[in-house]
């Protein structure tokens, strides 16, 4: 009798554990180059979405804001959106018509888009995931916390790529964003630009920065592209 009680309870527990499973993980980074040669290039992680377009170091434009699938479906809320501010709080949602071999096919109102994964987060990448700058590095090294309010800086990195968006939801504002590659070895964080929404004529400039993990904060210490001082405390957002 003890059998035929518990047997029909695993095999439930399994088919909803296979289930669970099928679910495809978009973390990553993924790429298209279209007919007319523009790179399109989305980054996710932490349940969050940034995208880019760009043409030879021109920037074109940009989107992003937490995003959910269920192996059929990919669903973003926009938090940003350089060609329609209008698309903001709204979700579009996007057919996975397949994804498999490191293609991710998206149908969005009729339209077929093919991606290819340029990479994917593991162990051995602990940047990887939303980061939002929560503090300033005074002099005496003393952290200021910054006011969390609707306008937030972000940044969202994958196993080798990067971008952050500086954004308000709130009215729709986009104050800039820049992305491109990333390593981070020996307490040294290096970023090397592909589009800047603020200047063009910085893309292809290599960064570099001091980093140190603190449990969920990160010390991002050096310059900008400007030349400017940059010491940073960016904190998990999720």
């Amino acid at each position: 009798m003890r059998f035929k009680t518990i047997l029909p309870l695993v095999v439930i527990l399994w088919v909803a554990t296979a289930s669970r499973r099928t679910v495809p993980s978009l973390a990553g980074s993924w790429r298209l180059v279209d007919s007319g040669g523009a790179s399109v290039a989305f980054v996710l992680s932490d349940g969050y979405m940034m995208g880019a377009y760009h043409e030879d170091g021109r920037f074109l434009g940009a989107q992003g804001g937490p995003y959910q699938t269920d192996g059929k479906q990919l669903k973003i809320t926009y938090e940003f959106n350089t060609e329609d501010s209008t698309q903001v709080g709204t979700t579009q949602t996007l057919t996975i018509e397949s994804f498999r071999d490191n293609r991710l096919v998206l149908n969005t109102d009729g339209e077929t888009d093919t991606y290819e994964r340029t990479d994917t987060p593991t162990a051995q990448t602990p940047l990887a995931g939303l980061w939002r700058i929560t503090g300033n590095i005074d002099e005496n090294g003393q952290v200021k916390t910054r006011q969390r309010t609707a306008r937030k800086t972000l940044k969202l990195l994958t196993g080798n790529r990067f971008q952050w968006a500086a954004i308000n939801p709130e009215t729709k504002q986009f104050s800039g964003t820049a992305g491109g590659t990333y390593t981070f070895a020996d307490g040294k964080y290096t970023e090397k630009l592909e589009f800047f929404s603020r200047d063009n004529n910085r893309v292809g400039r290599t960064l570099q920065f001091d980093g140190e993990l603190k449990g969920n904060d990160w010390y991002h210490r050096g310059q900008s592209s400007t030349g400017g001082k940059v010491s940073e405390v960016w904190s998990r957002e999720k």
